[in-house]
């Protein structure tokens, strides 16, 4: 029988997850790019005006304060939004993992699929950091939700792992 953690121990944990389920995606995205059709890459480069959406963030709260970026601190505060919003959103899943009345790998996958339909394919539009999405090719959204299915079953392993050793 699992014991019941309280909410922030759920978190705490979620937020790990979230670390481990991120560096998992990158592994596995990273490598989807790099054996993608070259025109397709191209048009998603393109598409980008060669920023990734985080650095486009760190811009954005850069220019909120009254500051310009550099190349390499538009990357480095970028890469730190990033790690944020998916130690956040494991820290999210920890908490409300209980709640959804799915078993084991279902819940999440669709955690993984609202994850990347939320924020890749409706947020980043929505706050301006990305065109929308029917300027990218297909293979962008086909790598960003298998990335983003991915980050789901790795923080469900997680939790599946956390709740084994209790």
């Amino acid at each position: 029988m699992i014991k019941e953690r309280n909410v922030l121990v759920e978190a705490a944990l979620g937020a790990l997850a979230g670390a481990a389920a991120a560096w998992v995606m990158g592994k596995v995205t990273s490598y989807l790019y790099e054996h993608e059709d070259q025109q397709a890459r191209e048009r998603e480069d393109a598409a980008r005006d060669g920023k990734m959406a985080y650095g486009v963030a760190a811009e954005k709260v850069a220019e909120l304060t009254g500051r310009e970026l550099d190349e390499d601190q538009r990357q480095q505060y970028g890469s730190a939004i990033h790690w944020a919003l998916s130690l956040g959103a494991g820290a999210a899943y920890g908490v409300m993992r209980d709640a959804v009345p799915l078993a084991g790998w279902s819940k999440g996958l669709l955690f993984g699929a609202v994850f990347w339909l939320s924020v890749d394919e409706v947020g980043s539009a929505a706050l301006g950091l990305t065109k929308p999405p029917q300027a990218f090719p297909w293979q962008a959204h086909a790598r960003g939700l298998a990335g983003h299915l991915v980050f789901g079953i790795a923080t469900e392993a997680c939790f599946q792992l956390f709740d084994a050793h209790e």
